[in-house]
């Protein structure tokens, strides 16, 4: 990890010293991407799937951030404390404090739920720094085996199932324009032990690293324009037992916008509107459209909608900041439509001083 953190930071300065890009044709460049990602969609779900179940370790999915959540995941340019780690780390520069801790519940669907925390460091002209924590509760499921019993089957006792996932993030802005950011993240999931014919006990478990890359660009048009990109679970292959399987690889380029700019702009309002153009290993094309409106940066509504999806769609949620004795205290809240599923609610807490 160590050596991966060090290698990132040698980019960055290279970057820094040599990049030499023409912003104009940069911005050009990435709108007809995310242009073309967008056309390239299949009419909503209309397409034919053919990509389904082809990973592993589905946690790295779920949304951590009832803020992002709420904004049906198009968050990919907004995020601007240490929940962004689990969105896209380039965010992190953009933190209004020196230090930023957030720490999020999701009850998801059948009884599953995840916590997950960040806590992130801004060190000036080296850095942003975090470090995240994901980890997953499956409730109680009991394990059986085939016998030869009446039922057919015999009791092996409640499973002990988990998943868990630890990242060091690091960004840093090579000028007043465009940002970096990249997370290395070690992920593990342990489906419990099974006892194989042969009467040999096995553990089911799988471990290692995967990383995340992420960059924004504000091109200067408009103040609050924004676009950029973001990979997420890029890694070698895990394996369970002999079963080889890719992590849920996404490419997402994200553009973002605050409305009221275009009508001069407003000290109290703000409303931004994003929008996230999403190519995953596991499916096909998707986008993701969210709105936030704050006023006075004290209260937030949010609303989003995904397409593309079997189940989710769309979400709602809102947001509380409060500064109190030096710090800024914050609450946000989300609901996600779950079509045939209940709904699944998200509650994140977290401080910035």
């Amino acid at each position: 990890m160590l050596v991966t953190t060090i290698l990132f930071w040698n980019m960055t300065r290279f970057l820094e010293e040599r990049m030499e890009v023409n912003m104009k044709k940069l911005t050009t460049y990435i709108l007809s991407l995310a242009l073309v990602a967008v056309m390239a969609t299949p009419s909503f779900g209309q397409g034919n799937i053919d990509k389904v179940a082809q990973t592993g370790l589905q946690f790295l999915k779920v949304d951590m951030s009832a803020r992002s959540a709420a904004m049906g995941g198009a968050y990919t340019m907004l995020g601007n404390d240490a929940g962004t780690v689990f969105t896209n780390p380039a965010g992190l520069i953009y933190m209004d404090s020196q230090f930023d801790f957030v720490a999020t519940r999701t009850n998801w669907i059948a009884d599953i739920s995840y916590n997950a925390a960040a806590v992130a460091g801004n060190f000036g002209n080296v850095g942003t720094f975090a470090l995240s924590f994901i980890n997953s509760d499956y409730g109680e499921i009991a394990g059986t085996q085939v016998a030869a019993t009446e039922e057919g089957y015999r009791d092996t006792g409640n499973l002990d199932f988990g998943s868990t996932a630890i990242g060091l993030s690091y960004a840093r802005a090579l000028n007043n324009k465009f940002t970096v950011g990249g997370t290395v993240k070690w992920a593990q999931q342990d489906l419990g032990r099974s006892e194989l014919s042969s009467g040999e006990v096995v553990d089911n478990m799988t471990s290692g690293f995967a990383v995340d890359f992420g960059s924004i660009f504000y091109p200067g048009y408009i103040p609050s324009l924004r676009l950029g990109m973001n990979i997420r679970n890029f890694s070698q292959q895990f394996k369970y037992q002999e079963e080889p399987f890719d992590l849920p690889l996404t490419f997402r380029i994200g553009v973002a916008v605050d409305a009221f700019d275009f009508a001069g702009g407003s000290e109290l309002n703000s409303l931004m509107v994003s929008v996230d153009a999403l190519h995953p290993r596991d499916y096909t094309e998707r986008v993701h459209v969210g709105t936030e409106y704050t006023y006075n940066n004290l209260l937030s509504l949010r609303a989003g909608y995904k397409t593309n999806y079997d189940q989710e769609g769309l979400s709602l949620g809102f947001g509380i900041n409060y500064g109190i004795a030096g710090m800024d205290l914050k609450v946000d809240y989300a609901y996600s439509a779950m079509n045939i599923f209940s709904g699944v609610n998200r509650i994140s807490v977290g401080a910035a001083f």
